[in-house]
């Protein structure tokens, strides 16, 4: 691939930036200068490109864990709204970077942000389950063992308007001070909401831990993302 291509793909700028990176000089393989923007480049290659003589990390697609904030969309434009879109540098806005799946407007934690259209078409397939962990603040009187086994079971919903509706096995975790760990395979739309009311509780804060393998960061702040490993992307991938 060109490697004014890659190292735009990999976040190093546009691509009239890269090419100013490399017309300077500030880009080397194996100690060699490499000024040409059209130079091709393997993967094998990747390990021994640097710049500013610092390592590039180098990757055909890129891939961000966000903290989302509450009150922002999870969608790249809107007239209205502030959306995660918003939060990502001006370097990345033209990376065709998108959410993979969503959280509601209120609900905060780890989101994935791809331009890897075929890991996010697989990670949203109703055939990936894997875990989703929620840290769920409620009103209402304190879970019990009851509802514990009654999400593990698969309860069935019930709404008014709605067919019932059979919900898989869910893992839930009982903790003080209203709240609650569920853990989820599937994602239907406001499903720990719906979940909770159905028990007559009403979920005031909601967080998402983790989403498979991929976690937040210790002291990754509301807002914050950072760029995902080769081990992190190569764990969703085989997942």
């Amino acid at each position: 691939m060109r490697i004014d291509k890659i190292l735009a793909n990999s976040g190093y700028g546009t691509r009239t930036e890269v090419k100013e990176l490399l017309r300077k000089g500030r880009v080397c393989l194996n100690g060699q200068i490499i000024k040409d923007p059209g130079y091709s480049v393997t993967e094998d290659d990747f390990s021994l490109l640097t710049l500013d003589g610092q390592p590039i990390g180098l990757s055909e697609h890129l891939y961000f864990c966000l903290n989302k904030p509450d009150g922002y969309l999870t969608a790249m434009t809107d007239d209205r709204l502030p959306c995660v879109g918003d939060l990502l540098p001006a370097n990345l806005k033209t990376k065709k970077i998108s959410p993979v799946g969503r959280l509601d407007y209120h609900t905060t934690g780890v989101l994935l942000l791809t331009n890897d259209g075929d890991l996010s078409h697989k990670l949203t397939s109703p055939r990936w389950h894997k875990e989703k962990a929620y840290l769920v603040t409620y009103t209402g009187d304190p879970l019990t063992e009851k509802e514990q086994a009654l999400f593990a079971k698969g309860m069935t919903l019930t709404e008014d308007g709605h067919k019932p509706e059979k919900l898989k096995p869910a893992k839930l975790e009982l903790l003080p001070d209203q709240q609650c760990r569920l853990i989820l395979t599937e994602g239907k739309t406001h499903q720990v909401k719906r979940m909770l009311a159905a028990t007559n509780r009403q979920v005031i804060g909601l967080h998402r831990e983790s989403m498979g393998s991929l976690r937040l960061h210790d002291g990754q702040e509301p807002g914050e993302m950072y760029a995902l490993s080769p081990e992190e992307i190569a764990a969703l991938k085989e997942e």
